[in-house]
Parts: C-alpha cells; structure tokens; sequence
C-alpha cells in the first residue's frame, strides 16, 4: 500500500480517494508515526502498575492475544515474517512467539507438517556465526560458538521492528531443552555441530549449572549479546527456557540465566520484563524468583493455573495449545476460559502458518497435532475484541453476580468490577462422548444481581462475532433475567454501568 502510494506521479496522487485509498493513507501514516516513535525509546511493556495481572503498553492497559506460527520466525530464512506480521495484524492480534536460534527441530519432529522451527537444507539462522569446518546436518559448516552472525542479528531487529510498527509484541524465547536426541542431534550447542573443542556432553546436562561441559559461559555470552541488542524495543520480553520441565533443565539454571538478563540491563534506561514457563497444564508456583514477571503455562485447560497463582499479583499466561484435535472449539473454549478466569496471555499454536503460507493458509493433515486456520483467527479476534472492550484495570475473577446459580448442563468463568463492570463467558458442558449436547441453536437465561443503577448489557456470540444489546436503564437493584440470542456452544455476555 505505502508503495502503491508514494510511487505515483504528482498528478496522480492529487486524485480523488476512494475510501480504500484513505484506508490506506491511514496506514501510511500509521506506520510514519511508528518510525518515528522508534527514536524515542518507548518504555518497555511492562505490568500495569494498577493491575499487575495485566499489562501496560504503550500507554495503555493490555492484555496479549495471538494466534501464532511455530516460533521460527527469525530463525527459518524461509519464512517471509513482514508477511506474516502483516496477518496477525489484519487479524487483530498483538502477540507473537519466536524461538532464539539456540534450538532447532528436524523435518517431522512431532508429526508436524510444514514446521516453521525445522528448516530445509542451509536455510537455518542462528546467532552463531559459521567456521570454515563443513560438516553441520542442516547443511553448511560447523558453527564457531565464540563469534556472531550479523546477519542473523539483523533480521532479528528488523523482526522486530516490523513486528513494534504493527504493535505486535515479540516473546522472545531465549532456550528449549532438547526432547530427543533428533534435536541435539541439530543444535549448535552439540560439540559435534561447534569448532570449540567441549568435548562429551549429553543433552539432559546443557542446561545445567555444574555439568554444562563449558556450554554455561556460552549461554550467558549469547543472553548478554541477545539483551544488549535489543534494549531500545518496546514491543519485546524474554522467556527463559519453552517446557524446562523436559529435559534435564534444572530450575537453579533458570534462576542464573534470570539472573543474566537483569544484571545485563542493570545500567539500561529501560528493562524488560521476563517470563517462566512453569508446566503444562497447571502447578502452584513455589518460590517464585523476584526477577520473573510473568508465569506461563501450556495446554492451560481447564485454567486451574491462574486460580492457583492469582495471589502473586504477575500475569499469568497460556502460551502454547494443543493436542485436542484440529477442530477450533477446543481451543476457543480455552482462550475464553483462561482469559475469563484472570488470565493476561494467550498464545494459540497455529499450523496454519508455514513457510510459503505465511497468511495463515495452509491446510494441514488431520495428524497436526493442534489447530489453526483463518476461521479461528476471526473467532479469536471476536474476544480480543471483548476484551479491549473491558476496563480491565477494575476487573478481578468473579462470577457471584450470577443470581441462583448457572441454568443446567453449563459452566462459566468470569470478570467483575462489582456495581461497574461484569463479563461473563458461558459454555455448554460435554456429554460423555465428547460431544457438546444440545446443538440446535437454543437460548438460555442467565439471572443475575445488579445494584442500583443503569447498565447496558451484551451478548456477544464467540463463533460469529453477532452481538445483542440489553439496555437496563434505571434498574432498581436486585435479581435480572438476560435472555440470550439463539447458539450451541458457547456465549459471552458484558454488562457495563452507564452514565
């Protein structure tokens, strides 16, 4: 679009413009601004200092949604990210998840087709730079753990860059422990892979503290470069390590490796904030280290995980889906829940990003081990929607607004800002089979407890995006009835006081 615009003769450009071409001159100037914000060095996102569950960014209250490609990005020269940027954008999204280079995945790892975080032959990117010893599995030459690569640099930043201009924050995960050998087999990091003379060393010990082989100073080097470089992006936070709960990562190598990034940006302007992948499913957090900020979790349903850490006033997240088929309502109903229930992160895992399909359109097998695809999107886009739509300052778990218990075969999850603000989110129970019941498009009634007062209520269909507005003017305090549009699997309902 900004090429279309500004490569037009001076007559040409003095046109008419048809409500595309202002739609476009809107972003034109979008993007001319963001250039030049750049300069400024935008504090960093970090946690809403009124309600640290949820994030402060660019000058307002945030909370991250996404639905995103198979973290490699930057690291994959096969994937055109400016294209794929361009997509979550148009999408509606705020977030997305990139792998450092440190870990790399072989074709069909985990049966995934068309994975972003496994290369073809000499299209892999790291922060190393490459000796002049061929032998490296992927292709090219060993890499030289004491030097880096430009150029890898380079199009980190520019990831970055693009992803800030689009207001799109970054997660950049820094380590991931090797699953199998079939990844070590691929990683710099293996002495075989390196010119740096290590010696032995078994995958479960390369993220330890006492039986590393010398890959600890390595890996400090690499935070510290990595930190330094990116210090003046807003748009940006570090995870330590994806799922150390595999592998052999030691929780005391995580605290260290917390430990680096802080020490590093000790003496910057700004410091950005760190996450911790805690567990799939959920975990108590014990002991939580000062220096983390945000607590992630994977495959979070049902979200017992922000029940449990609540208290420690950090945003708990849900950053990686899958395993429950390749059908959306799965995870729809987990984004819903999770956010609903106190959650300030999601990150849906969608195949559908590949390289060569960098809009989201590629059609996988019925063997993915997760979902995605644009309908999901457009259905993921309708609660960040919701969301934005919400004071999310005031709001805190809480559904005892709801009068006389939940109508039969449902459950909900719910945000309060008690006699201001509620939102609801309703879905159907499942059968034994599996199946969701009663799928011909009923209503239901959901009683709740409004004080005084004037409210505007409204329903808000998850799947279509339809809404139904309820006025409640002059209420006189006490029990309401909402009856809800026609739907068959799940409905969420906002009720805000009005003026």
């Amino acid at each position: 679009m900004f090429l279309s615009i500004v490569g037009r003769s001076p007559s040409a450009r003095r046109r008419r413009l048809t409500p595309r071409g202002w739609l476009g001159s809107l972003i034109v100037l979008g993007l001319t601004w963001a250039s030049r914000t750049e300069a400024r060095e935008l504090p960093p996102l970090a946690l809403h200092p009124k309600n640290p569950h949820y994030f402060l960014f660019r000058g307002r209250p945030t909370v991250l949604i996404t639905s995103g490609e198979h973290y490699g990005a930057v690291l994959n020269l096969d994937f055109d990210y400016v294209r794929y940027l361009d997509t979550l954008r148009a999408d509606g999204f705020n977030l997305t998840r990139t792998f450092s280079g440190a870990y790399v995945e072989p074709a069909g790892a985990f049966k995934i087709a068309a994975n972003t975080l496994a290369p073809g032959t000499n299209r892999f990117l790291c922060p190393w730079a490459r000796s002049t010893t061929p032998g490296y599995p992927l292709g090219g030459t060993k890499f030289d753990l004491t030097r880096w690569d430009p150029a890898y640099f380079g199009r980190l930043k520019e990831f970055l860059t693009q992803a800030g201009r689009r207001g799109i924050v970054v997660e950049l995960n820094l380590f991931c422990p090797f699953y199998e050998e079939s990844q070590w087999a691929l990683s710099p990091q293996n002495p075989t892979n390196n010119i740096n003379g290590l010696g032995t060393l078994a995958r479960t010990n390369a993220y330890t503290l006492d039986r590393n082989g010398g890959l600890l100073a390595v890996q400090d080097a690499l935070v510290r470069k990595l930190v330094t470089e990116l210090q003046g992006f807003d748009n940006l936070y570090y995870e330590i390590c994806n799922e150390p709960y595999f592998g052999g990562v030691t929780r005391d190598w995580q605290h260290h490796i917390a430990g680096v990034i802080t020490s590093t940006e000790h003496s910057f302007r700004h410091h950005h904030l760190i996450s911790q992948n805690i567990a799939n499913g959920a975990a108590r957090v014990q002991n939580p280290d000062p220096a983390v900020s945000i607590f992630n979790f994977h495959y979070a349903t049902p979200p017992d995980a922000v029940r449990l850490n609540y208290n420690l006033d950090r945003v708990i997240g849900d950053n990686e889906t899958g395993f429950r088929g390749t059908n959306n309502l799965p995870y729809r109903r987990e984004a819903w829940e999770f956010l609903l229930a106190g959650g300030g992160l999601f990150n849906n895992l969608d195949y559908s990003f590949t390289a060569g399909h960098e809009d989201g359109a590629f059609v996988y097998p019925a063997t993915q081990p997760g979902g995605g695809n644009p309908e999901f999107r457009r259905q993921l886009r309708v609660l960040h929607e919701f969301m934005t739509a919400l004071n999310l300052i005031g709001l805190r778990p809480d559904i005892s607004v709801i009068a006389g218990g939940l109508p039969p075969g449902f459950r909900a999850r719910g945000l309060a800002q008690p006699g201001t603000a509620y939102a609801i989110y309703l879905c159907r129970m499942d059968n034994a089979a599996g199946r969701t019941p009663d799928r011909d498009g009923s209503r239901t009634t959901l009683r709740l407890t409004l004080p005084r007062g004037s409210f505007r209520a409204v329903w808000v269909n998850p799947v279509s995006g339809q809404t139904e507005e309820h006025p409640l003017a002059k209420h006189s305090g006490g029990p309401v009835s909402l009856s809800s549009p026609p739907f068959t699997e799940d409905m969420a309902l906002r009720v805000q006081r009005t003026r």
